[in-house]
């Protein structure tokens, strides 16, 4: 398809609460200190699913392709002042209409991919997000890490914990996350039902301690209660969940009394998104990251609805969906 100034591409967009559809929209060209991608594909994030269920606070209908935020793909234009051989290079971007066949980003939001990678999907965002809230975390060997919420974010946590010779705890409400964080090296799993039972069972692993580092990853207010129980004192509290549907409770006397750490584990620095992104891809590049069985469901453009409802409902065996095109 050629990319000239007439032409158009294929973008899913967001029409009203719950329904996508595609429709043809204008090739983006690149500003000054852009450059334009052709995506090859896009994870599809927990993010999306205020906007797609519909909250007050937004405005239908979004712009074509918006909220594809994952998007790896190859440069195929450059915007006035951008230097380097950047075309044909693959790259991942950190761009947010990235759910179309095309799409813009800054030049400075741009990682080029290892050769390494080559025919691998790459969804550098949330990849890049796991290696910063690792670092925040500041694991140590031995240490009881609690894992509350075992999806794509929580299991790669786990892995990653798990190499630095922490002893994670997993705990997910599906058979199927707990078996996944047992693959990816959890000493121990629990299923989410029972509160109290919770506590009861993490204090006998820990000796009536409890752990010295917990990661909430679910964006979930009785998770996020929860966690705050299973941190012991003078221990970091991660919320590495996406708690943006609407305002939380803490039991700030439980954290006061405790004397917890507590991380908002989310980065808004660009530099700092793009440095973890490079690490991921190094990372996976040398096999020490291993993202791609997490990868459970891919999806075409004109099935991005099924996606956002399967990310939605997470069906038994779901753990991550891509939309993905030329496949």
């Amino acid at each position: 398809m050629s990319a000239g100034s007439d032409a158009t591409m294929r973008a899913a967009t967001l029409m009203e609460p719950g329904r996508i559809e595609v429709v043809d929209a204008p090739v983006p060209h690149p500003g000054a200190g852009q450059l334009r991608v052709k995506i090859e594909g896009c994870g599809v994030c927990a993010s999306n699913l205020s906007p797609f269920e519909g909250q007050p606070w937004f405005t239908y209908p979004f712009e074509p392709g918006q909220l594809g935020h994952e998007g790896w793909g190859v440069v195929d234009a450059l915007g006035e002042g951008v230097e380097g051989d950047l075309l044909g290079k693959r790259v991942s971007v950190l761009s947010d209409h990235a759910y179309a066949e095309y799409d813009v980003a800054e030049a400075e939001k741009t990682v080029v991919l290892p050769e390494a990678l080559d025919g691998q999907p790459f969804p550098g965002e949330p990849l890049g997000c796991a290696m910063n809230i690792f670092r925040r975390s500041q694991i140590e060997p031995d240490q009881w890490v609690a894992m509350v919420g075992i999806g794509f974010l929580g299991s790669l946590l786990t892995q990653m914990c798990t190499r630095a010779g922490a002893k994670v705890i997993g705990i997910n409400r599906r058979n199927f996350a707990l078996n996944i964080a047992e693959q990816m090296g959890a000493v121990h799993t629990i299923c989410m039902e029972d509160h109290q039972q919770i506590i009861d069972e993490v204090a006998e692993l820990t000796g009536g301690l409890f752990c010295e580092r917990v990661i909430e990853a679910t964006g979930k207010q009785w998770p996020l209660d929860l966690s705050a129980e299973l941190t012991r004192e003078r221990g970091r509290l991660i919320i590495a969940g996406y708690h943006q549907d609407g305002p939380r409770q803490v039991n700030m006397q439980l954290w006061n009394w405790r004397g917890l750490d507590v991380i908002n584990a989310h980065e808004r620095e660009t530099c700092v998104y793009i440095e973890g992104i490079r690490m991921a891809a190094e990372a996976v590049a040398a096999g020490e990251m291993t993202p791609g069985p997490l990868y459970t469901h891919r999806f075409p453009l004109e099935e991005t609805q099924t996606a956002l409802e399967m990310a939605r409902d997470h069906p038994d065996g779901f753990m991550k969906a891509l939309i993905v095109f030329g496949e």
